[in-house]
């Protein structure tokens, strides 16, 4: 048994990082210290001045454990670790931190690409963002698309003779695969898209304007009006408003910004004296929504969370207020800053944490300040239709599963009014190609939201080409390993959608019934058009989407995304066979061969332009296989030139 006034002797007086657990074993907060012993001490003595936030923390705490550090830099780093493991109830946390997407240039490759990515690697790339609307990063990459003629392909190396795609001939590509690209412009190219990136575009807005009034001198009105949406597009990106600034310096000024019903950290960025934008970052509200989390306490917990994931940091962050551990910050950000680098010279810098008093940067501080008591009022506005929809919905699914419950006379499972769950809704979809590898889709909803790591796939193994027996089978084996403690499937839904209708609804609930679970089933029925038509219940009663927009749109989103994900499992599952099919055909080459082939290489048309040394660099691949691979391939290509295949 843990007593706690017994362990609270134990502590040593090191610095390190503790993590109280509630009664069941569950991580509530993480917290760093340079004492462990007066910290931890801290948190149970009696006192009325303590927050009520701690006081709710402390009620709740029933064990705690602690780590010993050997500095408090290194049990800063390990605290931001341990945060983004556990998600803590009790800390302050990033919404969606890990989902902001980034946009990567991938220097490394002798022909850089630009693309989006939700993974931020050290890989020698370079990486811009994170981006909190998915929406700016489309759009900036449209705007590269339209204005750099760059390599889209991922492929390296091309082999003679190859015949470029669409991209060559629109001239969205300079032809680098055959051998068209002017390798100096290419570099050039690519040094602007990095110039655009961070902000550092004066010059190229210049060059596009100076291009445009010598088209128009020209009389090259089309040319001279490509300019100008090239010279709108770069404005577009950011640049609403000028600020005269210290130059040449990159700047973020971050703002907590408190209501009532929101919580955000407002992240104002200056590049090259002139401010780009303004992003918001939500801070999870879903278990403390007292309003007593401190302003000094959130901007920390943004600059441990935020920066970090962060490919080039600014030189100075600017602040309304002081905060604790200021220098331990700045130290760690040094840090993010020296990891960042790994040789490029260009993004080693240091970054300040400065609380301006005087001069152009409280000037600045003051303008981000002005701003802010106008997001104050659209936050709580924006909250509030939030909290609308959210309600709305939710009402929504309630009565579908009430209603599904009474047909089954059953007690309907409704989620109380004071309780901040969403309900978890599954659909399932079954998809096949010609009644053969038919594989069955589920995706999970809790409300609004994606539960993509709890997406499942099925590979139908009894009844394929059988929708009702697939249906079926998915179910059942989705409820047994449910039954038999599958931690994957453990969470059974409050409602499933199956995609089709009354028979699709029969077919499941035979299954659900035979568990003695009690979940409502509903199908999704289409029209002639394909579109989300009607919810159809087991009685075969429905309800006309056309009369509901919500539900058409929660429904139909719901369908087609579990549509999908069926469809590009089962694509997945053909392309495979495919594969095996054609590597079956080459003399000499058995499984143990094909599994070595398809690991190294991951397709058909990789093995086929291997070389004989790459080929027999392989585990099992001799000499002998890899000439029997070649001519294959050579066979192959050779009767379809001549029209024998």
């Amino acid at each position: 048994m843990f007593v706690i006034e017994e362990e609270l002797k134990k502590l040593p007086a090191t610095p390190g990082v503790y993590l109280h657990k509630d009664s069941l074993g569950e991580v509530i907060y993480v917290g760093k210290a340079i004492n462990l012993r007066n910290r931890v001490r801290s948190y149970f003595r009696k006192t009325s001045q303590a927050d009520p936030k701690v006081r709710a923390m402390v009620s709740n705490i029933a064990e705690f454990e602690y780590i010993s550090c050997a500095t408090e830099m290194e049990a800063l780093v390990l605290e931001c670790n341990l945060i983004k493991k556990y998600m803590p109830r009790y800390n302050i946390l990033l919404k969606d931190d890990k989902s902001y997407p980034f946009i990567e240039v991938t220097t490394t490759e002798s022909y850089p690409r630009v693309i989006s990515t939700r993974r931020l690697l050290r890989d020698g790339n370079r990486y811009f963002g994170p981006y909190t609307d998915g929406g700016a990063v489309r759009r900036i990459l449209k705007m590269i698309d339209e204005m750099y003629p760059l390599k889209k392909c991922r492929q390296q190396e091309f082999r003679p003779g190859i015949r470029p795609c669409l991209n060559y001939f629109i001239g969205k590509c300079t032809g680098v695969c055959i051998g068209k690209a002017d390798d100096a412009r290419y570099k050039e190219m690519i040094d602007e898209i990095l110039d655009i990136l961070t902000g550092h575009d004066a010059h190229i807005i210049s060059s596009l304007e100076s291009k445009m009034n010598e088209a128009s001198e020209n009389l090259e009105y089309e040319e001279a009006a490509r300019y100008r949406d090239y010279i709108r597009s770069l404005k577009a990106l950011g640049e609403t408003q000028r600020a005269s600034m210290v130059r040449d310096r990159d700047i973020d000024v971050l703002l907590p910004v408190i209501t009532n019903q929101t919580r955000v950290v407002a992240q104002y960025k200056v590049r090259e004296g002139k401010m780009i934008g303004r992003e918001i970052t939500y801070i999870r509200g879903d278990v403390l929504t007292d309003g007593n989390d401190k302003a000094e306490d959130i901007l920390s917990s943004f600059i441990k969370q935020h920066y970090p994931e962060m490919s080039v940091l600014p030189r100075e962050i600017i602040l309304p207020m002081h905060i604790e551990d200021e220098e331990l910050l700045s130290s760690f950000l040094d840090a993010v800053n020296s990891a960042n680098a790994e040789g490029k010279t260009d993004v080693m810098h240091r970054t300040r944490i400065v609380v301006p008093e005087r001069g152009e940067k409280k000037a600045l501080l003051k303008m981000a300040m002005d701003d802010s008591l106008q997001l104050v009022k659209s936050l709580d506005e924006r909250a509030e239709r939030e909290r609308e929809r959210k309600d709305a919905l939710r009402n929504a699914i309630a009565g579908l599963i009430v209603y599904a419950s009474e047909i089954n006379g059953q007690e309907p499972m409704l989620i109380p009014p004071d309780d901040d769950r969403e309900y978890r809704v599954e659909a399932y979809d079954i998809s096949n190609f010609n009644g053969l590898d038919t594989v069955g889709g589920m995706v999970v909803y809790e409300g609004r939201k994606p539960m993509r790591n709890d997406y499942r796939k099925f590979k139908v193994r009894t009844a394929e080409g059988d929708d009702y027996g697939s249906l079926r089978e998915v179910i059942y084996r989705r409820l047994k390993r449910a039954r038999n403690g599958d931690e994957g499937f453990s969470t059974y839904p409050d409602i499933m959608f199956i995609d089709g209708g009354l028979g699709q609804v029969h077919a499941v609930k035979t299954i659900v019934d035979a568990f003695r679970i009690a979940i409502p089933v509903v199908g999704l029925a289409k029209d002639d058009s394909h579109r989300t038509r009607a919810i159809v219940f087991e009685d075969g009663r429905e309800i006309d989407l056309r009369d509901d927009r919500l539900l058409f749109s929660y429904c139909g989103n719901i369908q087609e995304e579990v549509h999908r994900f069926a469809i590009t499992y089962m694509s997945g599952v053909k392309g495979k066979k495919m594969i095996h099919s054609v590597l079956e055909d080459i003399p000499g080459i058995g499984p143990k061969r094909r599994a070595v082939l398809l690991n190294k290489f991951g397709s058909i048309d990789a093995i086929k332009k291997a070389s004989f040394e790459e080929l027999t660099s392989l585990d099992g691949i001799n000499a002998s296989a890899a000439e029997s691979i070649i001519e294959f391939f050579a066979s192959r290509e050779k009767n379809s030139e001549e029209g024998t295949e």
